[in-house]
């Protein structure tokens, strides 16, 4: 059988390319691709080969083909039908047909769309975040950066009974995205300070500084960025030390203490996909194109928005 997937070349460079599928081992499905989500701060560090050296096996998805820098095929939120006709999540590449270990091919709910399924792998990261800060309930609650992982998480986190939680975000179109997932919107400048606990998910330095100044005393600041191999430099003389602030890293790649342990990987990704049965979350969803479209649209959809234009959240491929 043939498939195609989309490859990274070089920096700003990608190409769909064919490939022949081996016999299925005993232990892999066939899956045909319907739906592809675009990751777009991950994948931009990628196609840009920003990937730093020391975090090449790190970084690895887990179906991905090629090595870091280039040539490679990325990616890891993929939704498909089996023979039998069931949807699963995989954290595959983008490519329209593909075999995958049965274990990693989770189900997806009846009631969860595919459109909206392919946000699996960010609503667990987003969860591995309340893993690792603990919220409490009547927190005050600032998340800063509005792009997908960041929302999942204030949409969480806005659940957390008496919780006030506030997205600062510098796009001001923003602004219904966040109200709709039952959030408060403020640009940088109007972020409320005093917050006793912090999520950066903005994957600037600006964010972090901004997370640090609005911290509360005693606060918990969650790191959620992969800032890739860039170098961030941040204000820790000042309050920082006074003001006894904690900065914990969360990340996905290896679960909080809390969990570590207590839910498989399938587990916790069944976890995520009944979590998205909200359809309030289509909001995180687009636009979508066409697989066949991505070589010439990709770099463009991966860069920063022109001015007065937002930024696309979830970039959804249909296959």
């Amino acid at each position: 059988m043939r498939a195609r997937a989309l490859w990274a070349t070089a920096p700003g460079q990608c190409e769909i390319r064919e490939e022949t599928l081996p016999v299925p081992a005993p232990d892999q499905v066939l899956v045909r691709t319907l739906a592809s989500g675009i990751s777009r701060g991950t994948e931009r560090l990628v196609l840009s080969g920003h990937v730093p050296p020391s975090q090449h096996a790190i970084m690895r998805a887990p179906l991905q083909a090629g090595d870091f820098p280039f040539p490679v095929k990325y990616g890891y939120a993929a939704v498909g039908t089996l023979a039998d006709g069931h949807r699963v999540f995989c954290l595959h590449p983008h490519q329209d047909l593909f075999l995958a270990p049965r274990g990693l091919c989770v189900p997806v709910p009846d009631g969860v769309s595919s459109h909206r399924a392919v946000l699996a792998a960010n609503m667990e990261t987003a969860l591995n975040i309340l893993w690792d800060a603990a919220p409490l309930a009547g927190e005050r609650v600032l998340v800063v950066g509005g792009g997908v992982v960041g929302l999942l998480a204030a949409w969480l986190l806005a659940r957390i009974p008496g919780a006030v939680v506030t997205v600062a975000d510098t796009d001001p179109l923003r602004r219904e995205v966040v109200e709709r997932l039952g959030a408060r919107f403020a640009t940088p400048d109007q972020a409320p300070a005093e917050q006793e606990l912090v999520v950066h998910a903005s994957a600037s330095a600006a964010g972090l500084r901004l997370a640090l100044a609005r911290a509360a005393f005693e606060a918990r600041i969650l790191e959620a960025s992969w800032h890739g191999d860039a170098e961030i430099g941040l204000p820790l003389g000042e309050a920082f030390h006074s003001k006894r602030l904690r900065l914990l890293s969360t990340q996905v790649g290896a679960v909080s203490p809390a969990m570590r342990g207590r839910r498989t990987h399938a587990e916790r990704m069944a976890l995520a996909l009944d979590l998205l049965r909200d359809p309030v979350l289509d909001v995180l969803c687009g636009p979508t194109l066409p697989f066949e479209q991505l070589p010439a649209r990709y770099a463009a959809i991966l860069a920063p928005p022109a001015r007065g234009q937002a930024a696309p959240l979830c970039p959804v491929v249909i296959y």
